[in-house]
């Protein structure tokens, strides 16, 4: 009966692992990318609800305050980043939003309440689904939010 000696089963254990270690990498990102295509894909399937539940989600906070949410005029443009630190896909959608001034309220008599404010509305995709927690970056387009957040989100695709 043919015998291998210990320490050629160790070695050759010892390749396999480092092997597994250095391509666990590009294995990690290439899952990273076939589930990045997947979620953005649902996200366009389903960005007609997620945008009616933005607009629930924004009007119902209360936010900028004295404001009541009015219309959500969505465009084309939506970019998506992933979180350095947690990984989460997040979703900006290009939006046009518009408000009236609640009566009573401090902003009854503002001109500038009736403006129309570009933002970019912000999608998560946590746990299989995408959601919202009705967050407006306003003044700024779905790009601009990228890159004044380049800090917190890599840009994916």
């Amino acid at each position: 009966m043919f015998s291998i000696p210990v320490f050629i089963i160790l070695g050759i254990l010892f390749v396999v692992a480092i092997a597994l270690f250095v391509a666990r990498k590009p294995l990690q990102n290439q899952l990273q990318k076939k589930q990045s295509g997947e979620a953005i894909e649902q996200f366009r399937i389903q960005r007609e609800y997620l945008e009616a539940r933005f607009f629930d989600m924004a009007s119902s906070l209360g936010k900028p305050r004295g404001l009541r949410w009015i219309e959500c005029d969505w465009q084309p443009e939506v970019t998506y980043a992933r979180d350095k630190q947690s990984g989460m896909l997040t979703a900006f959608a290009a939006v046009n939003i518009r408000f009236e001034a609640i009566e009573g309220g401090d902003m009854e008599d503002v001109e500038a309440v009736g403006l129309i404010r570009d933002a970019a509305a912000v999608f998560h995709f946590q746990n299989g689904a995408w959601g919202t927690g009705g967050r407006a970056l306003f003044n700024m387009n779905p790009q601009d939010a990228i890159t004044r957040l380049e800090n917190q989100y890599q840009p994916v695709g």
